[in-house]
């Protein structure tokens, strides 16, 4: 049986690890913390998401809470719609973060995945081994580094070649739903260089993101939360901001780039932000990291030459990933760092592009791209 090492019980690390245990691997995830726990608040499930869902068998307890999007509203400092199916491709379900993960976790462990915890991994050989922070070697035919931004095992290998502030960022909270909130639709709103969103994620929750850019000090403070600072640039939702609670675990948090020479060291590779962090302005980030993973062990389980499954899965999946940053990154810079004496411009500039079915999908290509074959099960 082949067995296969990974750093990271995130959620590009445990869509791996789901992913290799169907296909008859022995799995092994290694995660620093003490408990299994993720950090944010809502998220995008777009089409190449959800597939990746249902592969690994965890779709059906991941949705049934979630909420089903059918408008995508984007709207600008004026309060004026300018896209109202922005970025709608196919399929698309909001859910908790939380609630992900931990379906995540119930799936990989029914699959048989052994997930360690308190077991933080500093380094890594290209030779399918991670190493432990006491200098204990975890060798398998394969490894994985799924260990976000400032990732060990990449850094080990060599293979970054920038980590960048995009000088922009957001807060993500979690409030009570009401019947305030959208049903059936998100909306963002942009006012100058702040966006707000208002997401519905589960029968009982809203998911607000707030964004500014990092020279905003009075948006970034919201630990405490103060919602006048935001009431004055988004009056009409008030009643969301109100919700959130001056002890927030929401916090500002910025926005990073990543660039590597390439996914891969000999049979240790990297998924998720350790291979290619992104902003989250278009919902991808997790979706293509998730579509990744599993995409790798399609090649993986579907090869008698691992080194070559391990190239093809790098040439296939790559473009897609340095696409949709790209697109994240300039969608960040129109939304936050444009000037505010030419507002109207923006909106008349985004409303026109919006238009075009052929421009929103170009932007959104992701979601549309999944990977041809299934693991295949022994």
């Amino acid at each position: 049986m082949s067995h296969v090492e990974i750093a990271g019980a995130g959620l590009s690390g445990l869509t791996a690890a789901a992913a290799f245990a169907k296909a008859g691997w022995s799995v092994r995830v290694h995660e620093k913390s003490s408990e299994l726990r993720e950090i944010g608040a809502g998220i995008y499930l777009w089409e190449n998401g959800l597939r990746a869902l249902e592969e690994i068998g965890a779709y059906d307890v991941v949705v049934e809470q979630g909420e089903w999007v059918e408008e995508p509203l984007l709207r600008d400092h004026r309060g004026q719609t300018l896209q109202e199916e922005w970025l709608q491709n196919h399929r698309l379900v909001t859910v908790g973060r939380r609630h992900l993960h931990r379906s995540l976790v119930e799936n990989a462990r029914r699959l048989g995945v052994e997930i360690k915890t308190e077991s933080p991994i500093t380094g890594a050989l290209p030779n399918g081994t991670l190493i432990g922070a006491d200098g204990t070697e975890h060798r398998g035919d394969l490894a994985i580094g799924a260990d976000g931004v400032y990732s060990k095992v990449r850094d080990a290998l060599g293979l970054r070649n920038s980590l960048v502030d995009l000088r922009d960022g957001g807060g993500r909270h979690i409030v009570p739903r009401t019947a305030d909130d959208p049903v059936g639709r998100t909306i963002e709103q942009w006012n100058g260089g702040r966006r707000i969103g208002i997401v519905p994620c589960s029968p009982d929750e809203t998911y607000i993101f707030l964004c500014c850019p990092a020279d905003d000090h009075s948006g970034r403070n919201q630990r405490p939360f103060a919602p006048d600072v935001w009431i004055e640039s988004f009056p009409e939702f008030r009643s969301q901001l109100e919700r959130i609670p001056a002890d927030t675990e929401g916090r500002w948090a910025p926005f990073h780039d990543v660039t590597v020479s390439s996914w891969r060291a000999g049979r240790t590779v990297l998924v998720g932000d350790a291979a290619h962090a992104m902003s989250p302005n278009l919902g991808q980030a997790a979706c293509v990291a998730m579509t990744n993973a599993v995409s790798l062990a399609v090649h993986a389980s579907n090869s008698r030459h691992l080194d070559m499954a391990l190239r093809s899965w790098e040439q296939q999946m790559r473009p897609i990933a340095d696409g949709v940053q790209k697109y994240s990154r300039i969608y960040g810079k129109v939304g936050t760092h444009w000037p505010r004496p030419l507002l109207d411009i923006r909106s008349a500039l985004v409303k026109r592009l919006t238009s075009s079915r052929r421009v929103q999908g170009a932007i959104n290509f992701a979601a549309e791209h999944y990977p041809a074959g299934h693991v295949r099960t022994p």
